[in-house]
């Protein structure tokens, strides 16, 4: 029998969803779930975008440029640019997700065998994309009890060796809600200049940021032109997850050069989803700030509730829709499980995601579980109830 190849076999789960199964068998079971697993927001996409599509008047449905049709990318130049980014069409490829975006860059700036140092924990398909690139993920560990907080970059410096290509952050975090403050940035962006490193930034939760505080880009940063590639997607801003639309933008144009060509390869990204983006650029700031509100409120009322439960620890975030939440258990995975395949509050029952999965390093984060806010007040109540009543008599 033919074999499947090593990096098919070292291909990571996703956290995320490979729950699901037991999460539709439950359903079969007549037990209803709260889904907290899952960064699918529940607000409605903008109207705008949905009639570009619906209205549009197409006779034939083509390919699109492979770097991203031009109308969209210079509307994006004038997003960018009242985000204080200034950079011109050329400096942008849409590619189908942030997704494709990550893994065209790591198979364009790296080498199988080189290495990236990304601050743990991070999003749970990083290593997916560096799996398939051959690339190394060196993890700079970041802790709950200092709400995920930058490590020192004397730990960083540390991890830098001949094989270390770049740095990459998610800012705000994915799964901890981590806001990097300036002066982090500014740090980070001497490292990578004093090592020739690039700095990576995925940079999609940008409009969700609470308490008064602000987003700082790398793309802000001044004479790091040639290190500075950022990530970016429509799917959380716009609630536009099934449009798969984001995009790379970065003034080094070696790297755009090749990236380019992965772009050919796969040779456009959808139409029809680009023609939604485009509109959705007209979206009011008023639809911003009323989410931005909404999740705020939401993230208020789970760490309230979360922080009645005794023996957890939850980090609280300044950004994004998740956060991180520590348990009085051994293992998350076997504890989300059990929770859909043996355990309700009058018939309803929660998933969540394991936090194993976004850690690189062996046994951290087995006690911990992501949440994704995404759902009304009411029904974050509801889940955190169940959640407490559950770990009153979960035994390990």
């Amino acid at each position: 029998m033919p074999t499947i190849s090593k990096k098919g076999h070292l291909m990571p789960q996703s956290p995320i969803r490979k729950l699901v199964p037991y999460a539709e068998k439950a359903i079969s079971n007549g037990k209803s779930i709260y889904y907290l697993n899952i960064g699918q927001p529940d607000v409605k996409t903008p109207q705008i975008a949905l009639d570009a599509v619906k209205n549009n008047t197409l006779e034939i449905l083509a390919y699109s440029r492979s770097e991203g049709e031009y109308s969209y990318r210079e509307k994006l130049v004038d997003y960018y640019q009242k985000n204080n980014i200034n950079i011109a069409t050329e400096d942008i490829i849409v590619t189908t997700g942030a997704s494709e975006g990550l893994f065209f860059l790591f198979n364009s700036i790296m080498d199988p065998g080189d290495d990236v140092i990304i601050s743990e924990p991070f999003y749970a398909n990083y290593i997916a994309f560096s799996t398939a690139s051959g690339v190394n993920v060196v993890p700079a560990i970041s802790k709950i009890e200092d709400n995920f907080a930058l490590p020192n970059l004397e730990i960083f410096e540390q991890l830098i060796t001949p094989k270390t290509k770049a740095i990459l952050i998610c800012n705000p975090g994915n799964p901890t809600g981590y806001l990097y403050t300036k002066e982090e940035i500014k740090k980070l962006a001497a490292i990578a200049k004093k090592y020739d490193l690039f700095l990576i930034a995925d940079e999609v939760y940008r409009e969700f940021v609470y308490d008064g505080n602000t987003h700082y880009s790398i793309m802000h940063e001044n004479g790091l032109d040639d290190h500075t590639i950022m990530i970016d997607s429509v799917s959380k801003r716009y609630s536009m997850c099934g449009a798969r639309i984001g995009c790379l933008v970065s003034k080094n144009k070696a790297v755009m050069q090749t990236v380019l060509k992965y772009a050919q390869a796969r040779l456009s990204p959808p139409t029809y989803a680009q023609i939604a983006c485009e509109a959705a650029l007209d979206t009011p700031q008023s639809y911003f700030d009323d989410v931005v509100g909404e999740y705020a409120e939401r993230r208020n009322t789970l760490v309230t509730e979360l922080q009645k439960i005794k023996g957890i620890k939850v980090a609280r975030p300044k950004g994004a829709f998740y956060c991180i939440v520590e348990l009085p258990i051994k293992n998350s995975d076997n504890f989300a499980q059990w929770l859909l395949e043996h355990f309700d509050v009058d018939g309803e029952t929660v998933l969540v995601a394991p936090a194993g999965g976004f850690y690189s390093t062996p046994g951290v984060g087995l006690n911990q579980i992501r949440i994704a806010y995404v759902l009304k007040k009411e029904s974050l109540i509801k889940a955190v109830h169940i959640l407490s009543e559950a770990l009153k008599i979960y035994k390990d």
